[in-house]
C-alpha cells in the first residue's frame, strides 16, 4: 500500500529534505518515525530542499506492506505523536501504485519572506531573512510580473547544476508588504537549482539599486547568472503548495 503524506516543517535544524551524510535530514527523520508505525518503508518526497529552508504544505509517499495497519485518516495522529515539534504530518490518503509525488505534480508554490527592518524579531530568527534597508516592494512587484511566462530562465540557476533543460513556465509572481514583512510569491510548472532564491535576490539588489537599469527581461534574455542578483539566504523561502 502506498500512502501520499502532507507534511510541514521547519527546516533550521536539518540539512535539508533528501538523506545526506553530513548532517540530520527531514527525510530521514520521517521515514524513521513511519518505520515504527509500519514497518520496513520506501519514502520519496515532491522536492529536494536546501538547508533551511521550510515548507508549509511538503508531499512524501510512503509505501510498504505495513502502511494498512491504521486508516490514513489517523496517521497523522499517529505519526506526529514520533515526530519532533518542527515536523508534523497534516494529511494522509490512500494513493495508486504508479502515483509519483514529484512527477505526478503539476506546479509548486514557493514564498520567500523578508522582514524589512533594522530590528531583528526574535519570533522571526531563522524563519525570515531580514533585510535592514527599506524596499520599494510595488516596484520590486512590477517587477515581478517579468517572470510570467514561459522562459529560459538559466540565469536564475545556481552555477555549477548539472540541469540542461531550463525552461521553466511560471504562472503566478508577484510581491506583497504587509507591514514590515515583504513576501516574494512564485508559482511555476516547476523550478532550477535555488532559482526562487535568486529571483527574491535579483529583486531585493533591484529595488536597492544594486543592478543598474537592467529589467527582469534583459537578465532571462542574457542566460547569465552573473546578470541576476545574489542568492538570498534559504531561512526565508517556504515551500508553500504542491498542485495535484
Amino acid at each position: 500500500m502506498k500512502l501520499l503524506i502532507e507534511l510541514s516543517f521547519l527546516g533550521t535544524a536539518y540539512c535539508g529534505f533528501q538523506v545526506q551524510k553530513n548532517g540530520v535530514s527531514i527525510q530521514q527523520t520521517v521515514q524513521e518515525a513511519a518505520e515504527k508505525l509500519f514497518g520496513p518503508v520506501a519514502l520519496t518526497g515532491c522536492s529536494r530542499t536546501d538547508s533551511g529552508v521550510h515548507a508549509r504544505s511538503f508531499y512524501c509517499t510512503v509505501e510498504g506492506e505495513g502502511c494498512g495497519r491504521i486508516p490514513p485518516e489517523r496517521v497523522p495522529l499517529a505519526l506526529n505523536s514520533l515526530l519532533p515539534p518542527d515536523i508534523a504530518a497534516k494529511s494522509a490518503r490512500a494513493v495508486d501504485s504508479s502515483f509519483h509525488p514529484r512527477y505526478s505534480a503539476k506546479g509548486k508554490e514557493y514564498r520567500y519572506l523578508i522582514l524589512n527592518s533594522r530590528i531583528r524579531d526574535p519570533f522571526l530568527e531563522g524563519r525570515v531573512y531580514r533585510c535592514p534597508v527599506e524596499l520599494d516592494a510595488e516596484r520590486m512587484n512590477a517587477l515581478a510580473a517579468g517572470f510570467v511566462g514561459r522562459h529560459d530562465f538559466a540565469a536564475f540557476m545556481a552555477a555549477g547544476s548539472s540541469i540542461t533543460d531550463t525552461v521553466r513556465t511560471v504562472s503566478r509572481c508577484g510581491v506583497q508588504r504587509d507591514g514590515e514583512l515583504v513576501v516574494f510569491s512564485v508559482a511555476a510548472d516547476g523550478f532550477l537549482y535555488n532559482m526562487v532564491r535568486i529571483m527574491a535576490g535579483t529583486l531585493i539588489d533591484l529595488s536597492l539599486g544594486r543592478l543598474g537599469d537592467r529589467s527582469i527581461a534583459d537578465i532571462i534574455a542574457s542566460r547569465d547568472r552573473g546578470r541576476a542578483g545574489f542568492t538570498a539566504p534559504p531561512e526565508g523561502l517556504y515551500l508553500w503548495e504542491v498542485y495535484y
